[in-house]
């Protein structure tokens, strides 16, 4: 008789980064290829929204097929939209090679220069987004919202600055691109009154959800802006891409932060009987491959730079599993306090092996 491996729990944790989000599409479609992964809950941002919306609204149709299908039509879907934008590579580039960044291209270069100049609200005041356009058919918000993944999409209000997380019962379009909503872009989106830009800025993606709606101990972070970035940038427009990693990747490492300082002080007896709970950190990740693509790369939906980025995600993804599956719900896989030290400054072999630890959140998603 064959003995069924047992069901790993996991919840997803899949951050924005524009067309970088084919990435973690590439890791979502190998994780729904292995029938012992079940997905709990996914929290997300931006380009890790749409990628939410998609997947919970395949596995709400019928089985993991339905969701990888319903994937590679979204994101076919970016790359049809694409065909017809000003922003491409220059044909010298496309022949010969060049790369994926549109860095030499007179049309980014036009764009970008505009964006510090005038505002979506003037340069685009009918709001047109393909994009939206395309979630809008593609997916079934119903069915969303009675998924059975558990859904946190993070977007940033305005006005105060702060993280708004919405859940399954309330998504519309509008939800997902508020979550997407780049400033210089597009018009800020309204909800109830209330003006929205991307999530990636203040919670990309927010963790707290999780450890506080979700019964998995278990947060794989799929991570596709680079934390370290070897080098100093000295042209402006290098410092302009690293300002943008930092930002993108600074609400994710302070709470990555809080997880291992609790884990710590769990570790030392000093909080029994507190409330806290374990939470086993993963990651998976890039650097190599996505730190040699610019940030106006994210902005390349060319269907050759798309399917590079899937099959590098579900390469990576292939790979973690082959390593780490075995561990899902019985440790961490990342060293958290070395992803804040240098290897020099780390302590003599110490490594986070041990349960990652995170206090229930008293806040309402």
């Amino acid at each position: 008789m064959v003995k069924l491996a047992r069901p790993r729990l996991i919840n997803l944790a899949l951050q924005g980064g524009g067309a970088h989000g084919a990435f973690s599409w590439g890791v979502l479609d190998r994780l729904l290829e292995d029938p012992t992964i079940q997905i709990e809950a996914i929290t997300g941002a931006s380009a890790g929204a749409m990628n939410a919306v998609a997947l919970a609204d395949g596995l709400a149709q019928c089985c993991r097929e339905d969701a990888r299908i319903t994937l590679r039509k979204f994101w076919e879907g970016v790359c049809d939209a694409a065909r017809s934008s000003p922003l491409q590579r220059t044909p010298f580039e496309k022949m010969f090679g060049g790369g994926w960044n549109l860095d030499n291209s007179p049309t980014y270069a036009w764009f970008d220069l505009m964006s510090r100049l005038v505002s979506p609200y003037q340069i685009n005041p009918l709001n047109i987004n393909p994009l939206r356009d395309l979630v809008e058919n593609l997916i079934d918000f119903d069915r969303v919202r009675k998924s059975d993944v558990k859904l946190f999409l993070s977007a940033t209000n305005v006005e105060t600055g702060r993280t708004r997380v919405f859940r399954n019962e309330e998504l519309t379009p509008d939800h997902v691109m508020a979550s997407a909503c780049l400033p210089f872009m597009y018009q800020a989106v309204e909800i109830e009154g209330v003006a929205y830009w991307d999530g990636g800025y203040m919670g990309n993606p927010p963790l707290w959800p999780l450890f506080d709606h979700s019964a998995s101990d278990d947060v794989v972070i799929v991570q596709i802006n680079p934390i370290k970035r070897p080098g100093k940038p000295q042209s402006a427009r290098d410092i302009l891409n690293r300002l943008n990693e930092i930002t993108f990747n600074a609400s994710l490492l302070r709470e990555l932060r809080a997880v291992d300082f609790v884990s710590r002080l769990l570790e030392e007896g000093r909080l029994e009987g507190t409330g806290y709970r374990r939470v086993l950190t993963h990651m998976i990740e890039d650097e190599a491959t996505l730190s040699a693509l610019g940030a106006s790369s994210k902005m390349n939906a060319e269907r050759g730079f798309i399917d590079m980025l899937f099959h590098r995600g579900r390469t990576v993804a292939d790979i973690w599993l082959m390593a780490n599956s075995s561990k899902i719900g019985q440790e961490s896989t990342i060293d958290i306090r070395k992803l804040f030290m240098g290897e020099e400054d780390a302590l003599d072999g110490y490594r986070i092996t041990r349960p990652a630890t995170y206090k229930r959140a008293q806040k309402e998603a």
